[in-house]
């Protein structure tokens, strides 16, 4: 698998609320999870053009990752903006 144990870990202890590994549940960590795998997966869509199902995945992921930002916007200006810096994503 393209995401090993070790780099989730990383993942949630940089961008997480508590900057814990057990810290899997905010939405700064679980936003970190969908950036990675939305890149990951764009990289193989660049190769893999028609694999659709791949498509549809990523089209998902990018709504579950906006959702989450908007209702980091609607709760919190000031995380929905470190985030946003932190991760390096445009709005």
């Amino acid at each position: 698998m393209y995401l090993q144990k070790e780099k989730k870990q990383e993942l949630f202890e940089n961008h997480g609320r508590l900057k814990s590994k057990t810290d899997t549940g905010s939405p700064e960590s679980q936003i970190a999870l969908f950036t990675h795998r939305i890149t990951h997966l764009t990289q193989h869509m660049k190769k893999n053009k028609k694999d659709y199902s791949t498509q549809q995945g990523l089209l998902r992921l990018v709504g579950k990752r906006r959702k989450l930002l908007n209702f980091l916007h609607k709760t919190d200006i000031e995380r929905y903006r470190a985030i946003l810096k932190e991760l390096g994503l445009r709005k």
